[in-house]
């Protein structure tokens, strides 16, 4: 009778385990909800919600995704990495070489999301996977959320 109880169970332990490593990272759907509500706060209040982006507070972190902008001037204004605050998100290279930056910063419009395509490596970790990016621009701030395929 045990060991028919632990075959019935079985399954259910392993799907559990499979919600659970699967909610450990973002969605698009939710790097895209984070944008919106993003812009939103931009909106209201730019210099509040810079210093919130740069927390991850009020819910602008959330596991593996971040909002990240650039100023007029190609530098970042938000990023949860207080080492890339200032520095030059313009002439950002993906992992792989390419000019991240440049892309993010020719393909945002106001009101639209683009997607931007590069290789970087996930919190944590050493290995270097694809992400996408929604990129949009409100104001004079080129923001972004990326999320790991």
């Amino acid at each position: 009778m045990r060991k028919f109880l632990l075959a019935l169970a079985l399954p259910f332990v392993l799907i559990a385990g499979v919600a659970n490593a699967a909610s450990d990272y973002g969605t698009p759907e939710e790097a895209k909800a984070m944008l919106e509500k993003a812009v939103a706060a931009l909106k209201e209040d730019k210099s509040k919600a810079l210093e919130m982006f740069n927390e991850r507070a009020e819910g602008f972190g959330d596991r593996d995704l971040y909002v990240y902008c650039g100023g007029a001037d190609g530098n970042f204004t938000a990023h949860y990495n207080e080492k890339l605050r200032g520095a030059s998100l313009k002439n950002l290279k993906d992992k792989a070489g390419n000019a991240l930056g440049e892309e993010i910063y020719s393909v945002a419009e106001p009101g639209k999301f683009a997607e931007v395509e590069y290789k970087w490596t996930r919190p944590g970790s050493e290995e270097v996977i694809d992400k996408i990016a929604y990129v949009t621009k409100e104001g004079d701030e080129i923001c972004a959320v990326g999320y790991y395929k």
